[in-house]
């Protein structure tokens, strides 16, 4: 599932402006936007907004149930809105609301208390094959170590290429790769019931 960057959350600055059909769009680089953004431009944001909001829909998706991100999310731009002044250096805007994204799903988390769910007998009949195979393959992605959990999840679920996880979450393409490949490796161990430990 990708989140449509016409999903648009409502936030206290504007939305981006649509795309007219053929027409290039040429923002401006991520440093400049979360320059402009600290000098409190909210068109600046709310660019920064519609580039990472898959990537901090995933890194909550690895961490959060589902029917809890899009809150979450809401709740991390916010976060970043009000803080953006703190941001020391705006090239590493990305990782810092990666941050931000870990933090507040680690404090939701915390705060959450843990509830047992029992699953109706007939799952498969109620949500279909394919949901039934889908959310047990979010488990066993949600069962892996952190780094190859949120890059999976980036991958899988929200579609990004690995230069684009990069790119979003300040790790290095290299880092990327190898968490992808480690975690593939581990997930199919996993789906194929040979958990590795």
């Amino acid at each position: 599932m990708v989140l449509s960057s016409e999903a648009a959350l409502p936030l206290p600055f504007p939305s981006p402006r649509p795309e007219a059909e053929g027409e290039v769009r040429a923002p401006g680089p991520v440093p400049g936007l979360a320059a402009a953004a600290r000098a409190g431009d909210a068109s600046a944001f709310a660019e920064l907004y519609r580039r990472h909001l898959r990537m901090v829909h995933g890194v909550l998706l690895a961490r959060v149930p589902r029917a809890d991100v899009d809150d979450l999310a809401q709740d991390v731009f916010l976060s970043a809105w009000r803080r953006i002044e703190s941001l020391r250096d705006p090239a590493f805007f990305p990782g810092w609301l990666a941050s931000i994204a870990r933090n507040h799903a680690t404090d939701y988390m915390r705060g959450r208390p843990a509830e047992p769910v029992e699953l109706p007998h007939d799952l498969a009949a109620a949500g279909g094959h394919d949901h039934h195979l889908a959310r047990g393959a979010l488990d066993a992605v949600r069962a892996l170590p952190e780094a190859y959990r949120e890059t999976l999840v980036l991958r899988l679920v929200e579609g990004m290429t690995g230069p684009e996880i990069a790119a979003r979450t300040g790790l290095t393409e290299g880092s990327v790769r190898v968490n992808l490949h480690r975690g593939m490796k581990l997930l199919r161990a996993r789906l194929a019931g040979r958990a590795e430990p």
